[in-house]
């Protein structure tokens, strides 16, 4: 059976004129010739006008992406002009200088530090009280463009691994320098993801990650590879079969083995080698639909895993009996909690615990007998929790939304918590304050949503009101610092940080509930928060803007074609939004487990039923609706974001703006300079100003 699916065809309704919100300044975008191109997809006929757009290095398509570029920040600089004193303040917190919590490995600590001015951090360490620059990456590209992208330090903390990326590719190459001098000991490998130290300095395992296989959707793969010889030459030793596997190596410091994962979504496969040894690996993990967390020290392996405990449990094995057959709980999966990590320390496990969306750190022996709770200096949540085997010391970093989260060093022996750090206050945060609130979605599941807001505001629904969410990939919202959020709530615009199904907030069955067929509850979810603020006298749509990036940029998609009348602004921000051809570019196959394969009718009907491009009805108005892309996006494709403001800018109805935003010389988001982090967020803040007066 064939039917057509097109935008025409969807016209199921007119909005009435009364729910049409206040008409914004008008645009008139540049003209986007339709090309029609039909497909069958399972059984159904689909006509994509605007797959043209698809080819990035087209001239027309450049001419045509530049020119959408100039007339939205045209239509924004008119219609959202400047705020007093907004950019001065974003930049007073951006561009000043910060220098990060510092890290600590084998006695040696580590930090960045990005000076005012400058448009990178660069990397540091500290001997004998003194700071020692290591890496700077504005000497290898003084532009700003290079930026780092993470590191890998040696068994002796002697030798590190430091990633630097171009304009946010996420194509690192990386550097091999001598901790103490900075100077390089080894050649650069260009195009390598990732690097995983061998108790041999001179020997990693590395993977490759180059445009090529990010084009085509090749596999990954893992080398064993010798520093100083010829990347390309070195033996691979884990080739994965599909685009949407991930995969790797590490070989443990204190257990004589070597790890292998091979994983698709959130189901892995774990295997075990000993170093040395010409044994075959022996698995010791491949639950379905289950994940594991493993240490090993010696020859016992400790693994938090999710398999039979959806609020996640810890198990132990010996490499004697290594299979999963004959893992033991050692602390049992809780009823109203959830276990987020644990550390085996020379006394003790502790264990990260997420309770009513606050982690807390608990004491086991270990045997796995709870000795007592460790209760924090003061408010705050447990971010993060590592430790320092050889010094017997813990890090643990305390997060709230008013101020940058402290870092606190604990004695492994003693637990006592002795403050190390905090980034300086630059934003005053003295009349914000946070609550936790639910609201019922339509299923009647209880959402959680962090409000935060001046003190003393009125509910007359006169609250301009920024309303933000993800909703996927087992990501949820957290205690954090709210940073630059601060700027807009201190100008009296309310922000919602709504905890969506699919993501962790309440284990593996609140992620499952938000993906595969089941998405569409993250929308109504996001729906019924938005609801709550008007029902409950906090704002109104008509002053309410939805924000989302990449899975959240489809959040925002798929509200801006459902339900127009609800918000009176959109951002998509390097957004997924054709659905049923998302699978065919760069990395997007890895998300295939997450929203399911539209290759296939049964996952092709869920897909078809959300999907933005899909789902822009003819005659409906879509909010005004800023849509941001990055021109380097390894992840996304801003064909997405092309393909959508095209049709919706050429929709019979259309008359609010529908803008497209890009982002040149940047992608998903990380790696930007000083000056773009401002100018971007500063752009997409005086939206929210203006849509919510």
């Amino acid at each position: 059976m064939s039917m057509t699916h097109r935008s025409s065809a969807l016209a199921l309704f007119l909005l009435p004129a009364t729910l049409m919100a206040q008409a914004p300044a008008s645009f008139t975008p540049p003209p986007t010739p339709s090309k029609p191109v039909q497909d069958v997809v399972n059984g159904v006929t689909l006509t994509d006008p605007y797959r043209w757009l698809e080819d990035n290095n087209n001239a027309d398509v450049v001419k045509w992406t530049r020119a959408q570029h100039d007339a939205a920040t045209g239509w924004l600089d008119k219609n959202a002009p400047a705020v007093p004193g907004l950019r001065d303040e974003l930049a007073r917190f951006i561009d000043r200088t910060v220098t990060s919590p510092p890290w600590f490995y084998k006695g040696r600590e580590f930090f960045t530090r990005k000076v005012k001015g400058d448009a990178q951090s660069k990397l540091y360490t500290r001997i004998d009280g003194k700071e020692v620059l290591i890496f700077d990456p504005l000497k290898l590209d003084p532009s700003g463009k290079s930026a780092l992208s993470g590191q890998a330090i040696s068994r002796s903390a002697n030798v590190m691994a430091v990633g630097v990326q171009v304009s946010g590719d996420e194509l690192p190459t990386q550097y091999f320098i001598d901790t103490r001098t900075g100077k390089e000991v080894f050649p650069p490998l260009s195009e390598v993801w990732s690097v995983s130290w061998t108790a041999d300095e001179k020997v990693v395992y590395i993977q490759q990650r180059t445009k090529e296989q990010i084009t085509k959707q090749l596999p990954l793969f893992s080398q064993r590879h010798t520093l100083g010889t010829d990347h390309l030459k070195s033996p691979v030793v884990l080739r994965l079969n599909d685009a949407k596997e991930y995969g790797g190596l590490i070989e443990y410091e204190y257990a004589p083995y070597t790890l292998t994962t091979v994983g698709v979504g959130r189901s892995s496969k774990y295997s075990i080698a000993r170093i040395g040894s010409n044994a075959a690996p022996r698995e010791i993990f491949a639950e379905r639909d289950s994940q594991a967390s493993i240490q090993m020290l010696g020859e016992t392996i400790y693994a938090l895993t999710n398999a039979g405990a959806p609020n996640y449990r810890i198990m132990r094995a010996t490499t004697a009996n290594p299979e999963f057959k004959d893992w033991r709980d050692l602390i049992p999966e809780q009823k109203d909690a959830v276990l987020e990590s644990f550390v085996v320390t020379k006394q003790n496990i502790l264990v990260r615990e997420k309770r009513e969306l606050m982690t807390r750190v608990r004491v086991y022996d270990l045997e796995g007998k709870f000795v007592r709770d460790l209760p924090a200096p003061e408010f705050g949540s447990v971010g993060s929790l590592s430790y320092d085997r050889e010094a017997d010391v813990l890090y643990a970093s305390l997060t709230t939304f008013n101020a940058p989260f402290k870092l606190y060093k604990l004695d492994g022996k003693t637990l006592t918590w002795n403050f190390m750090y905090q980034d300086e206050m630059i934003l005053d945060t003295k009349d914000i304050e946070t609550k936790l609130i639910y609201a019922t979605s339509k299923d009647g599941t209880k959402i959680p949503i962090f409000l935060s807001h001046k003190k003393g505001i009125k509910l007359d629904g006169s609250n301009p009101t920024l309303v933000y969410g993800y909703g996927g990939f087992n990501i949820g919202i957290q205690v954090r610092y709210l940073g630059s959020r601060i700027p807009l709530i201190n100008r009296g615009v309310i922000y919602a940080d709504v905890g969506l199904r699919g993501g962790n907030e309440f284990g593996r069955a609140w992620h499952r509930a938000g993906m595969l067929g089941n998405k569409q509850n993250v929308y109504d979810d996001f729906y019924a928060a938005a609801e709550w603020l008007v029902k409950n006298g906090y704002s109104t749509s008509k002053k309410m803007v939805a924000y989302g990036g990449s899975n959240g940029g489809l959040l925002t998609g798929a509200a801006a074609t459902q339900r127009p009348e609800l918000f009176n602004g959109i951002i998509s921000s390097v957004p997924l939004l054709d659905m049923v051809r998302y699978h065919k570019f760069r990395i997007a196959r890895y998300w295939i487990p997450e929203y399911g394969d539209p290759d296939k009718a049964e996952d092709f009907a869920w897909l078809l039923a959300y999907s933005p491009y899909h789902n822009i009805r003819a005659g409906v108005n879509l909010p005004t609706t800023l849509v941001i892309a990055g021109e380097n996006d390894t992840r996304v494709d801003p064909l997405h974001a092309k393909k959508f403001v095209a049709l919706a800018q050429n929709n019979v109805g259309q008359t609010s703006p529908v803008l497209l935003k890009m982002d040149y010389g940047a992608g998903h988001g990380a790696g930007k300079s000083t000056q773009q982090l401002v100018d971007d967020i500063e752009l997409w803040q005086r939206f929210v100003i203006a849509l919510t007066k």
